[in-house]
């Protein structure tokens, strides 16, 4: 297919005014300057193009986020409509509006029952920022107003706002003054890199009781919640081993700390499941939820609270001091609305359960498992990461994994697939409304730049 669009200037146009301006995220900006970023003009379903023509599979959804793909109709004109009715307003003033309202009727259908309510933001990362308040407010109005510590797990990822970076576990984001008081930390749950000779049952489990003996330390009387993705998502795309989650829930329900899950990334239909935490089999008292809400096509976040909260806040609590000037946009309101009814109206969770996701992950299993690089694939639905390994007998890692994955992430990139590189992992996490053909596509691409990786180092 040829590209969809005529280009407007000269890519180098582009990136010499996008030098001139831009930060970017997670990069080296000098040496971003230097090679020029590549610039998206066009998407159809899974592909972009670049303003030169070339043409990309998007095996990342953007950031974890288009669950419809490129290009919905349906979406844009949902917004547009919106925007010739009532284009903003707030939530401020006593008011509330019709979008958002039905929004949320949808919303909660889709959920388990023991949630009831939702303070809706612009992003993940403000979700968080907002759990850190709700939390502390709730055992505030309960009469524990001491308990105010967070706990979260090394390696996770919550945002890069200030406390969203507190929460998380990425220490070089610590250093660059990404930390607040009254949050700590506790190990992830990666057993192929720290298990050792434990089994992956007994690794889940030593995991978990991590979080009781970091309890007691800091004291249950002072601990608020504990916050976790139920697999890790910028962390690597780590599932924890089945023990795990069991026991973290039976250890917050005995120390009486909220258990807050992290489903931005896993949220609306990504593992099969519209909710990861229903994967996973367990309850959490909170959810922060983003990206697929709206398919990524307007920005759009939210705060889920289970009726517990819920209740203390609006029975007991009085006047909550929280507010966003954006917090249920009427525009995004209405896309979410629209990419909810989508997901559900053509069965498109289902699908991800039922067809594609086992496809997806037989064919990566089968393509992967005996490969000379690959020391382990993980994942489920329609998310999945490819462990490097040097030695797969004994799980050692490659000492210089980071600069082996980024340059399997560059050979995709020059195969025409986009795929992510996380430590010594690949991960991918294409849109849900992906075929079996797209799938084969995917697959074979990142068979093609795994190949070119193994041969870097004389696996193959």
């Amino acid at each position: 297919m040829n590209a969809p669009f005529a280009p407007q200037r000269q890519t180098q146009d582009y990136q010499k005014a996008d030098a001139a301006h831009h930060i970017h995220a997670f990069l080296d900006q000098k040496a971003l300057n230097a090679e020029g970023p590549r610039v998206m003009v066009g998407g159809e379903r899974l592909h972009l193009w670049d303003n030169d023509g070339n043409r990309y599979l998007d095996g990342m959804s953007g950031l974890w986020c288009t669950q419809l793909g490129y290009g919905r109709k349906d979406l844009t004109a949902a917004a547009a409509a919106q925007m010739d009715q009532l284009a903003y307003y707030n939530m401020f003033f006593h008011t509330t509006h019709p979008a958002v309202i039905e929004l949320s009727e949808l919303l909660f259908s889709l959920l388990p029952g023991h949630y009831s309510h939702v303070i809706y933001t612009n992003s993940g990362s403000e979700a968080n920022e907002v759990l850190i308040r709700t939390v502390r407010r709730y055992w505030q109005v309960v009469g524990q107003p001491q308990k105010k510590i967070m706990i979260g797990r090394w390696n996770g990822y919550h945002g890069s706002t200030l406390a969203a970076t507190a929460l998380g576990g990425m220490k070089f984001m610590h250093e660059m003054g990404g930390m607040i008081p009254d949050v700590a930390h506790i190990d992830e749950p990666y057993w192929y890199a720290a298990g050792g000779e434990l089994s992956p049952a007994e690794f889940g489990r030593r995991c978990a009781l991590q979080l009781e003996e970091k309890i007691l330390e800091l004291g249950a009387e002072n601990v608020a919640g504990f916050i976790a993705e139920p697999f890790q998502g910028a962390g690597g795309m780590i599932f924890p081993p089945e023990s795990y989650w069991p026991e973290i829930q039976r250890i917050c329900r005995q120390y009486d700390v909220l258990l807050c899950a992290d489903e931005v990334i896993g949220g609306f239909g990504r593992t099969g499941e519209w909710f990861a935490h229903e994967y996973f089999g367990f309850e959490p008292d909170t959810l922060s939820i983003a990206k697929g809400l709206t398919s990524g096509y307007v920005p759009m976040g939210g705060l889920v609270l289970g009726k517990r909260i819920a209740d203390a806040l609006v029975e007991q609590g009085g006047v909550f001091a929280h507010g966003l000037t954006y917090s249920g946009h009427p525009v995004a309101a209405a896309v979410a609305l629209a990419n909810l009814k989508a997901l559900r109206d053509e069965g498109i969770v289902r699908q991800v359960k039922e067809d594609t996701g086992p496809y997806l992950q037989q064919l990566l299993r089968e393509v992967f498992n005996d490969h000379p690089l690959i020391g382990e694939v993980q994942g489920t639905g329609l998310v999945a990461a490819l462990q490097f390994a040097e030695d797969k007998a004994t799980r050692k890692r490659f000492a210089n994994e980071n600069d082996l994955a980024w340059q399997c992430r560059t050979f995709g990139f020059e195969a025409g697939l986009i795929i992510r590189s996380t430590l010594g992992r690949m991960i991918m996490a294409p849109a849900l409304i992906a075929t079996r053909a797209e799938l084969d596509e995917l697959v074979e691409k990142t068979r093609i730049a795994v190949d070119r990786t193994a041969r870097l180092v004389g696996k193959l």
